[in-house]
């Protein structure tokens, strides 16, 4: 056993005595010892109820002849960061996680883990370091929140985020905005719809590396106290197999997580995780993966925010293993490979059957033939930019517009929910990559805006930045390089005509090269936004979005 390096043996006396003084008795320490990853706090609701899920991982494990040994782990709640210095942590927390994980880890050598997040970064930053650690370990989330009603209509957080804009423009009152603010967050668990949050968890179990239902077994159901149990026996069995984290997320489980990704019209952040993720193990995601892939996965799945389903909806209909046995029905999966089930993905999605066509659309009838996500290239983004069609009017998908250039998402903001950015404007937002951000922001409050006012059909947003997986309309992120970088989008200004074809995948700047050539030769790095402390470290160290904002290799520094 692994643990052994800290338990066994004459010499480690000292150590057994350590562990006595919290309780530990002689027989649990002759067991394998588990790390328990527990990201519960009190500042997200998708993770203020994570102890239960802690406790009964834990049982879990005992019951099969383990001894578990919990540890915490922070996390950063996006909707409560944003808008504000917060939300330029959010994306680089994700690399703190990682690295205090594998920190605990090989400090000391647990045996495995269980892996307790919910919500955006903390889900990626935990499979990175299993990844990254390679010992047995399995995810289990807090699942999804439930919609909320106001009256009969269900709603979630972007409609708060959305109301706002319309509350600016006078299109409902005080006590309208007030209800949504009241009822759109029932109760604890990840936001309730394709967020980046729910679109992490449901991935991992496309992955492989979590069980059937984690990704949509609401938070509140009982069904996800048994699955925390099950995770925390099943993790007995992969020690006892030996079975490891690369063993399963190999090249094409990465392949089946981005065409389930492509069919549920996931969040854009997941071109930025999926690809960390896949680094740790080794392995090297081209952005031209996530287009080849989306072009031949039709889109089965119309979820929140592009659509009118919520993750309940989506579980009631069948989860993933129902996603992924309508893909396998046209061969747009590998089935053949193994899970942390013990089951090959065939045998999973063999005991599932599809309760709900209008929720899980057949291949042959899906809401769009391609994928959710699209990948495009041209002079203002040579490197690519990524959007989520998805979620993009038709009025959209082909759009030339002026810019409205910003250099922060602030002044962005402000001027959208003041009535400064008008139909026909394409909102340029610049300096918020990984690097000038730091910490690449989400835009959630600018394109909610956009569409509280009734522009997602007549304006577009163009970022360095990123979005939030409750974006929607003609919202194109990642832009890549970035401006802090020198990139083309640092070359933009005011009424410049940008051309929008994302049919074709291109985004192009319609200025000739000899302008272009012109401004670059003029042009001064933008000073940096904040000069010390982690986030500063963040930004010497920080690589592209179309990398994945990934950290440089030691070597490469």
């Amino acid at each position: 056993m692994r643990s052994n390096q800290m338990k066994s043996g004459v010499e480690k006396a000292p150590h057994r005595s350590l562990f006595k003084a919290m309780g530990y008795t002689d027989e649990e320490l002759g067991r394998p010892i588990v790390g328990v990853v527990n990201s519960a706090n009190e500042i997200i609701p998708g993770h203020i109820h994570l102890d239960r899920i802690a406790e009964a991982v834990k049982a879990g494990i005992r019951m099969a002849g383990g001894t578990p040994v919990e540890f915490p782990v922070i996390g950063v709640c996006d909707g409560i960061a944003m808008n504000h210095t917060g939300m330029k942590y959010s994306l680089a927390s994700r690399e703190l996680i990682a690295d205090s994980i594998e920190v605990m880890a090989m400090a000391h050598p647990f045996d495995g883990l269980v892996l307790i997040p919910n919500c955006d970064k903390i889900i990626p930053g935990m499979l990175m370091a299993a990844l990254r650690l390679n010992i047995p370990a399995i995810v289990v989330s807090g699942g999804p929140m439930l919609a909320g009603r106001v009256g009969s209509t269900p709603v979630d957080l972007i409609s708060v985020f959305e109301a706002v804009g319309s509350f600016k423009a006078g299109k409902i009152d005080n006590m309208e905005l007030k209800a949504l603010e009241d009822e759109a967050c029932p109760g604890c668990g990840s936001c309730a719809g394709m967020f980046t949050a729910n679109s992490m968890n449901c991935l991992s179990e496309a992955l492989g590396l979590a069980l059937p239902g984690n990704g949509t077994i609401p938070a509140v159901h009982a069904a996800r106290i048994r699955l925390a149990k099950y995770a925390g026996m099943r993790i007995m069995k992969l020690i006892e197999e030996g079975v490891k984290p690369r063993d399963i997320a190999t090249m094409e489980a990465f392949e089946n997580a981005i065409a389930v990704d492509m069919a549920l019209g996931c969040s854009t952040n997941t071109v930025l995780h999926v690809p960390a993720i896949a680094n740790e193990a080794g392995i090297e995601l081209d952005l031209e993966i996530f287009n080849t892939i989306s072009k031949k996965t039709p889109h089965l799945c119309s979820l929140r925010p592009g659509g009118p389903h919520f993750l309940e909806d989506l579980h009631r209909a069948g989860g993933i293993p129902g996603v992924m046995k309508e893909l396998a029905r046209s061969n747009l999966i590998r089935t053949d490979i193994l899970t942390v089930s013990g089951k090959s993905v065939k045998e999973i999605v063999e005991s599932v059957n599809i309760l709900d066509h209008s929720v899980i659309r057949p291949v042959d009838d899906p809401y769009h033939p391609e994928g959710g996500i699209a990948i495009l290239k041209g002079n203002l983004a040579p490197d690519g930019a990524v959007v989520k069609q998805s979620a993009v009017a038709p009025e959209m998908m082909t759009r030339k517009g002026r810019a409205r250039v910003f250099n922060s998402e602030p002044d962005a903001a402000r001027a959208i929910l003041e009535g400064e950015i008008k139909p026909g404007d394409v909102v340029v937002i610049r300096y918020e990559g990984p690097k000038g951000g730091p910490g690449m922001q989400e835009m959630l409050t600018p394109t909610a805006a956009i569409v509280g006012r009734g522009l997602d059909k007549e304006v577009a947003l163009i970022t360095d930045g990123r979005f939030s997986g409750g974006t929607r309309g003609a919202a194109i992120g990642h832009v890549s390089p970035e401006a802090a970088a020198g990139g083309p989008i640092a070359l933009v200004e005011e009424g410049d005509e940008i051309l929008i074809d994302i049919p074709a995948k291109r985004l192009e700047l319609l200025v000739d090269e000899e302008t272009l050539n012109r401004r670059r030769a003029s042009w001064k790095p933008h000073p940096p936004k904040i000069t010390e402390g982690y986030l500063a470290r963040y930004a010497s160290m920080v690589t592209s979005g179309s990398r994945g904002a990934i950290l440089k290799k030691l070597e490469a520094m």
